[in-house]
């Protein structure tokens, strides 16, 4: 019974909660004519499941497969940005070129160009590689990466620093 019916009024025929307190139950409700019981879904929507899972099932395949592909070039990025810091390190402290470059290289993903160089005091290095992806999804990647080298840290000739007080 709604609140906004009058007591003692109960609702009788196809709008009756059947197995509601005080609501009769309707005979053969659930039931087909022949007594069996009546397969949910077999309305006027049966298929509608069918039709949706068509479409969801490859959108999350996609979604998915993106998720991997992501993770796969983060990785390789991160690989660039260690490679760059161990070539750097190795050419700071004053290890010849093939060495250091090697050492990026150990670190670097396969196929990567490395770089090596060096500015005044700091030795730098680059490390680039391309991240495989369908069509528009193949992007650049690179790790740069600089270090003091050690000959030109105790030589004395820079300048003094300032304290702050």
């Amino acid at each position: 019974m709604r609140s906004s019916e009058a007591p003692g009024t109960e609702r009788t025929g196809p709008r009756a909660r059947s197995g509601a307190r005080g609501a009769p139950r309707a005979r053969g409700a659930g039931r087909c004519a022949r007594g069996a019981p009546r397969a949910r879904g077999t309305g006027w929507d049966s298929g509608f499941v069918t039709a949706e899972a068509a479409v969801a099932l490859p959108v999350l395949a996609l979604f998915v497969l993106m998720l991997i592909w992501g993770l796969m070039a983060a990785s390789a990025q991160l690989q660039c940005v260690d490679a760059a810091r161990a070539g750097a390190r190795a050419a700071a402290r004053s290890e010849p070129r093939d060495d250091a470059v090697a050492a990026a290289r150990s670190a670097a993903p396969r196929g990567a160009r490395v770089d090596l160089w060096r500015e005044g005091d700091l030795v730098r290095v680059r490390v680039r590689t391309h991240a495989v992806g369908p069509g528009p999804l193949a992007v650049s990647l690179r790790g740069e990466a600089a270090a003091l080298a050690e000959d030109a840290a105790g030589s004395g000739g820079s300048a003094a620093r300032e304290t702050v007080p």
